[in-house]
């Protein structure tokens, strides 16, 4: 897919008052870092197949996700390919590596076309040195996406494809760590095969297979979550031997 002619932080601009209120992180700030946060960020809107993050590349933004679908994985032709998890609207990602001040371990790219927020590093840095709500906010962060990552780690060793499908589901519908999703996440089957690892027509299965269960519908354009406990739960049931004559 050809990628836009200009790099993503020429076409970069101010965020509109509407974009800013959908930011979570914002609201907890003290007026004076409010502005200056406010001042700091732009935002630009990134193609699909388009990078946001590069292995490799030094850490210059903290990002988050207004509208769109990104996934975050390994480097391609380094070994087998891995999705380490999708990042949907209402998302911010990257805290950890600006912390350490490393450069980025992953790659993040979109999935469809997004926008996407970046707040500077020195500005990242400078929230943290003077501001106890975003401290918070960025401590509850790291611990809810250790959870997740966890939480993956057991949904690939279980290797069934229906687990896989709902468990990454329940990941996409963190209100933590996505509050921009709701109950409702506008994803392609397409788009879910590609964060899981998986066909269209598996996961067409899948989905049906959790829909005849009550735990998701199926929607135009998206799928909506009615037991997000369930889907965490999971799993693939357990058939017994039959006791010998």
């Amino acid at each position: 897919m050809a990628q836009p002619a200009r790099p993503l932080r020429e076409r970069a601009r101010a965020p509109s008052d509407a974009e800013l209120a959908s930011i979570p992180w914002l609201a907890v700030l003290e007026p004076d870092d409010q502005r200056m946060a406010r001042a700091s960020i732009m935002l630009a809107h990134a193609e699909p197949g388009e990078q946001i993050c590069r292995l490799g590349r030094p850490a210059t933004y903290w990002f988050g996700v207004l509208e769109g679908l990104l996934k975050m994985s390994n480097e391609p032709g380094a070994g087998a390919p891995v999705t380490f998890t999708g990042v949907p609207p209402g998302a911010w990602f990257g805290e950890g590596t600006l912390l350490k001040r490393e450069p980025y371990r992953y790659n993040i790219e979109t999935l469809r076309r997004s926008t996407v927020a970046g707040l500077p590093v020195d500005a990242f840095h400078d929230l943290l040195e003077r501001s106890i709500p975003f401290n918070r906010f960025v401590l509850n962060q790291l611990n809810e996406r250790l959870g997740q990552f966890i939480a993956a780690r057991e949904t690939d060793r279980l290797n069934d494809p229906d687990t896989r499908v709902a468990r990454n589901l329940a990941a996409l519908f963190h209100p933590v760590l996505y509050p921009g999703v709701g109950q409702l996440l506008r994803i392609t089957q397409q788009e879910l095969g590609y964060l899981v690892g998986l066909s269209r027509q598996r996961v067409n299965e899948a989905l049906k297979a959790l829909q005849v269960q009550r735990l998701i519908a199926i929607e135009y354009g998206g799928v909506r979550v009615l037991d997000l406990d369930g889907l965490r739960r999971f799993a693939p049931e357990r058939t017994t031997a039959a006791p010998p004559d």
